[in-house]
């Protein structure tokens, strides 16, 4: 295909807000903050920032590079590089199909909540009544509500993998409506995309600026902040700190997927990719540090909310087993009573043993959690105890919703960019044909998600399906640009798109760091797996109301 003949971005600000829109997503507000909290709050932006450096920001821009010189999606160029590397991007397409067939399932689900926000009691703020009208669920009330909606209602979870159970109706037309709504975002292409990413690369920064006004107003929000700036800095010693650093800039970023070759395939030939990528980059980690200072802000108001709830339980518990008056205990002296009754009254204090808890806000706060559990429960559950918190529901999955949206529009670029690129295929189909026809196989292979057992298999593919092979993907990138295309012919196309060689930095972390990082990572991810045995998943007992194991 002739440069002419390409269409291309309207404007470079398109181009930067479609990498902004596809590399922020979800990750960045339920996995970063999930990761500072395990790894010495401030002290992980330490190897962070680092491997931003080292790591991110090179690769960034080595794919940048790749796609703006061959116009061509991950499959044409790679094999314009070496005919022997065309298998390299169809192993990206394939890998980008396995993340569309999940990733689209979590938009049907924020789809589910948003949808069950508009009512005057969100339905995960109480448990439904039972049959007989005489009480609440005892399901619901042994877990919590919020974990009863997720599990029971949104996902009507199987106890297993092995038992399917047939479709969840309501997912599966979320997930159409889903589908039809990225169809729509990229009927036409380029020319569709560049007008949408103006709405998702902008409008979560809007929703994530009135959260973090909100959540530091919250009761207890200011005890989160300080936990998450608090450093941690033994934690530095610790080789899974640095590890969980270099993992979470690669799939931040959306290395290796094949979309920011096909988003740069459109730029035009001068289009100054270096200071985009550093630009992008940037953005990308920034926005993972503001979404923790929301992340943990909540955090805290929901801390203080259980702490102060636990001493409440605590000192109402005191009161009635000991006869004592209403203004003897507090909140502030409840641990000293409990202390003071077990000594002067051990016999009447071991009645109500059984039932003493102890409250500690740091234990709250030091509750980590990850993924669907942040985005769906804990968060849900800070919203519900938030007022007016209809509002801030909606507001919240609108933001996830958009987030989730901006990354499957990389996500599907990935696979039909190299589709339109083969002659052959489009002197039969047009472009509009080919996008729906990739839209509803996707969309047929993901109605497996939406089955009781669903969400065992999404958990399986997110942690299986592209690790290991997008840093085996990336590896062979980097190598085969410095080492059988050539660094020195690859400066020349950079000194051809941009009037001067790329400067020691960009060389070194491609000839040398950055290959050396990836392949630590690569053993490291292959030792891992083979000493973890046979690998798990989380299964939900309903007679345990609990998470327990199973084996895949």
């Amino acid at each position: 295909m002739s440069k002419e003949a390409r269409p291309s971005w309207d404007s470079p600000m398109q181009f930067v807000l479609a990498c902004v829109s596809y590399a922020v997503g979800l990750g960045n507000v339920w996995r970063f903050p999930y990761l500072c909290q395990m790894h010495g709050g401030g002290g992980f932006l330490i190897p962070y920032l680092l491997m931003l450096f080292l790591e991110g920001i090179p690769l960034f821009c080595m794919e940048l590079a790749i796609g703006q010189k061959m116009r061509l999606g991950s499959i044409g160029a790679w094999t314009a590089i070496s005919p022997y590397l065309g298998g390299l991007g169809i192993a990206s397409v394939v890998t980008s199909m396995y993340l569309c067939l999940y990733y689209n399932v979590i938009n049907a689900w924020s789809f589910w909540y948003l949808f069950h926000s508009f009512q005057s009691v969100l339905p995960w703020a109480e448990c439904p009544v039972n049959a007989n009208r005489t009480g609440y669920l005892e399901e619901c009330e042994v877990a919590s509500p919020t974990q009863y909606f997720f599990y029971r209602e949104t996902l009507n979870i199987s106890s297993s993998i092995d038992e399917n159970g047939g479709l969840h109706m309501g997912q599966a037309l979320c997930l159409l409506l889903a589908w039809i709504i990225v169809y729509l975002f990229i009927v036409r292409g380029v020319k569709s995309t560049g007008m949408v990413v103006y709405f998702t690369a902008t409008f979560p920064y809007v929703v994530l600026f009135i959260y973090l006004i909100r959540g530091v107003t919250l009761h207890g929000a200011w005890n989160g902040v300080k936990y998450m700036f608090t450093p941690k800095l033994e934690q530095l010693a610790n080789p899974q700190t640095w590890i969980n650093a270099a993992t979470q800039i690669f799939f931040s970023l959306g290395l290796g997927f094949g979309s920011l070759i096909a988003f740069s395939s459109y730029n035009h030939h001068n289009n100054d990719f270096e200071k985009q990528a550093v630009v992008i980059s940037l953005i990308n980690s920034g926005t993972s540090v503001f979404a923790s200072v929301v992340t943990f802000s909540i955090y805290g108001f929901k801390a203080t909310f259980n702490y102060e709830s636990c001493l409440e339980r605590m000192r109402l518990l005191c009161l009635n087993a000991f006869d004592l008056s209403e203004e003897s205990i507090s909140a502030e002296n409840v641990t000293a009573w409990i202390s003071h009754l077990n000594i002067t009254h051990p016999e009447r204090f071991a009645a109500i043993a059984s039932k003493i808890e102890h409250c500690s806000l740091e234990a709250e706060l030091d509750t980590a959690v990850e993924g669907t559990g942040l985005a769906f429960i804990v968060y849900s559950e800070a919203i519900k105890n938030m007022p007016l918190s209809q509002l801030w529901s909606v507001l919240y999955f609108i933001m996830l919703l958009l987030l989730g949206m901006g990354s499957m529009l990389g996500n599907v670029t990935a696979i039909i960019t190299p589709l339109a690129d083969i002659k052959l295929l489009t002197r039969f189909l047009s472009s509009e044909s080919i996008n729906g026809l990739v839209c509803l196989l996707c969309l047929l292979l993901g109605f497996g998600f939406t089955s009781r057992s669903g969400s065992y298999w999404f958990t399986i593919f997110n942690e299986y399906a592209a690790t290991l092979s997008l840093l085996f993907i990336v590896f062979i990138e980097v190598i085969s640009v410095c080492y059988i295309y050539g660094l020195r012919r690859f400066e020349r196309d950079i000194e051809d798109m941009l009037g001067h060689r790329p400067n020691w930095y960009w060389k070194v972390m491609w000839a040398v760091v950055s290959p050396l990082l990836l392949f630590s990572l690569f053993i490291f991810y292959i030792i891992n797996y083979i000493q973890g045995g046979t690998p798990t998943y989380q299964a939900w007992d309903k007679d345990l109301v609990r998470s327990g194991s199973g084996a895949i």
